[in-house]
């Protein structure tokens, strides 16, 4: 038998999602069986996998001891330095400036030095972090950025602040500002552009178009002038809504794509220039709450920036 005791990480979870993340290796066919066999009991009781879990709750698991084996290292992160560029932290969250090269999280060829893995690492010697007292929670982040974007990137410390962040993004309450240097000159010195973006997993690419389909998804980019120097534009973008390499692909969709952006960018124009990564930098966040945020109600009207990155100061210096 294997006990969990709910902890405040995982109250508010149903009991189906908290097992899928506390027992990955229970195909979920076989927890709902045992769900209606009593072979899980929530305090002692027969349970639905919709309840919802409270601090301070006990669940009793009467399940093959090869369920809870062969799982990932939960200390792997310990592998990664925890050097970090921290833009601002308190009880609930970390802001943290990535740079330009790292990976967010794993994937096919990165495992260990990921962003996410410095951040462990971090809370795991502050003593914020104790995954031995953890059943389903790990500290997370709530957006991301490309390998070779570098800026602001937002992490939950604790499962509450993860569920209100991740809501306030989905209602578009956490604006996220851009800085960039593309190709060209603006026709204007601002706009509000509107096309329709689908991606394409499989080559981890996207494709933008001025009509919608069925898969495709709306995308919004504002966009203001901040100074132009021979055939470059140095913009701040704000991103009204967030999808896979918007802001490279709407820019270069319209003919100004970043320079160094070695995916949808122009082959020659990069050649010409030191940048080993597209000029692209996320260098302001504000907390623009309309709704209730529950106990990060403090952040409310609070915006962090960071300092200018290199791409902008070579470019007023000349050096591009």
């Amino acid at each position: 038998m294997k006990q969990f005791v709910i902890n405040q990480n995982d109250a508010g979870q149903r009991v189906d999602k908290f097992l899928s993340k506390a027992v990955p290796s229970l195909p979920q066919a076989l927890m709902y069986r045992y769900l209606r066999t009593k072979r899980i009991k929530l305090n002692r009781k027969r349970c639905e996998g919709s309840d919802r879990l409270a601090e301070g709750d006990v669940l009793e698991l009467y399940i093959n001891d090869e369920f809870f084996g062969g799982q990932p290292d939960p200390m792997d992160f310990l592998h990664t330095p925890a050097d970090l560029n921290i833009v601002y932290e308190d009880a609930h969250i970390l802001l943290v400036n990535k740079p330009a090269g790292l990976i967010c999280h794993s994937d096919e060829t990165e495992h260990r030095h990921t962003l996410i893995n410095k951040i462990l690492h971090y809370l795991y010697q502050k003593g914020d972090y104790r995954p031995e007292e953890e059943n389903s929670f790990t500290p997370a982040l709530c957006n991301r950025i490309d390998r070779n974007t570098s800026g602001i990137v937002i992490a939950a410390k604790i499962a509450p602040a993860l569920r209100i962040l991740s809501e306030k993004i989905r209602l578009r309450e956490i604006k996220k500002s851009y800085k960039c240097i593309v190709l060209g000159r603006m026709e204007k010195p601002f706009g509000d552009l509107t096309a329709y973006l689908k991606k394409d997993s499989s080559a981890n690419t996207v494709e933008i178009t001025d009509h919608k389909t069925q898969d495709n998804l709306t995308i919004r980019t504002r966009y203001k002038v901040l100074a132009e120097r021979d055939h470059l534009s140095l913009l701040e973008v704000e991103l009204v809504t967030g999808r896979t390499h918007q802001i490279r692909a709407h820019m270069a969709y319209i003919g100004h794509p970043l320079l160094g952006d070695t995916k949808y960018g122009r082959v020659r124009q990069n050649q010409n220039t030191s940048l080993r990564y597209q000029a692209l930098c996320s260098c302001k966040l504000e907390f623009k709450f309309e709704t209730d945020a529950g106990e990060l109600n403090y952040l409310k009207g609070k915006c962090f920036e960071i300092p200018p990155p290199d791409f902008e100061i070579d470019f007023y210096a000349g050096k591009l």
